[in-house]
């Protein structure tokens, strides 16, 4: 079975007007498997597979990776050391957090090695038809009429700089899930796709690691079937993703 990468090549060779013949040559594959996969219409994976033994500390990595990220924006006697982070979860989490210190140092030590000192990407500051950008927001609602308890809620806001246009999903959460079913809904209500969509680094689609993006397996067999671009905006160029910032409330 081929890779999502690999099957990605075949489908937008395809799009671009190669026969099947010419794409099997080029990526030294059988005519049957490229055939199989530019007529698939669902990149669905069909079981959910069982993950490896995971750690107690995996519900807290997105928040530690989305403080970590914080952290660039800041002088550097206020990032987070471990030991901030450690007793942070423990003050917010409470009874919930039950990870050693060592397991949290070990962690941010493995997080720390993965991202480069200095990133180098560059995106354009030329907007064109076609492209979206996407982020989330927080906003703070109230259930019904008359209730005095206010809760915080995400959004799904995917806006486009060129038309100066932007449209809503609400979540509970920025999960790879809340991405995919919200721009579904919204790509049903404008009637199409765009052709490019950058996304802030913490929609929770993948990471972006230099110039490496890594995309989680649902994510990219969404991408995959809707037939569109994907890129993260640099983490460290916030003239990048302002445009996307600006249209979150």
């Amino acid at each position: 079975m081929k890779n999502m990468k690999e099957i990605e090549r075949m489908v937008t060779m395809f799009a671009e007007g190669y026969a099947i013949a010419a794409i099997a040559a080029t990526l030294h594959v059988d005519r049957k498997t490229v055939r199989k996969y530019v007529y698939q219409e669902d990149f669905s994976e069909p079981f959910p597979t069982r993950t490896g033994r995971k750690s107690p500390l995996d519900p807290f990595k997105p928040t530690i990776q989305a403080w970590l990220a914080e952290d660039a924006r800041v002088r550097y006697k206020q990032r987070h050391t471990a030991e901030r982070v450690y007793q942070r979860l423990q003050d917010e989490y409470g009874d919930r957090f039950t990870c050693s210190y060592s397991t949290v140092q070990r962690y941010i030590k493995q997080l720390r090695a993965e991202r480069p000192a200095q990133s180098t990407g560059t995106l354009e500051l030329e907007w064109h038809p076609g492209t979206a950008q996407v982020d989330f927001g927080t906003a703070d609602v109230y259930w019904q009429p008359g209730d005095t308890l206010v809760h915080a809620v995400k959004y799904l806001v995917v806006s486009f700089p060129f038309s100066n246009a932007a449209l809503w999903q609400y979540f509970p959460g920025e999960t790879a899930e809340c991405v995919v079913h919200g721009l579904q809904a919204i790509w049903q209500q404008i009637g199409g796709v765009p052709s490019r969509v950058v996304f802030d680094n913490a929609t929770g689609i993948g990471r972006r690691i230099g110039e490496v993006i890594r995309y989680a397996d649902l994510f990219e067999r969404f991408k995959v079937h809707y037939g569109f671009d994907a890129t993260f905006c640099n983490p460290d160029a916030g003239h990048e993703k302002g445009y996307g910032k600006r249209a979150i409330m």
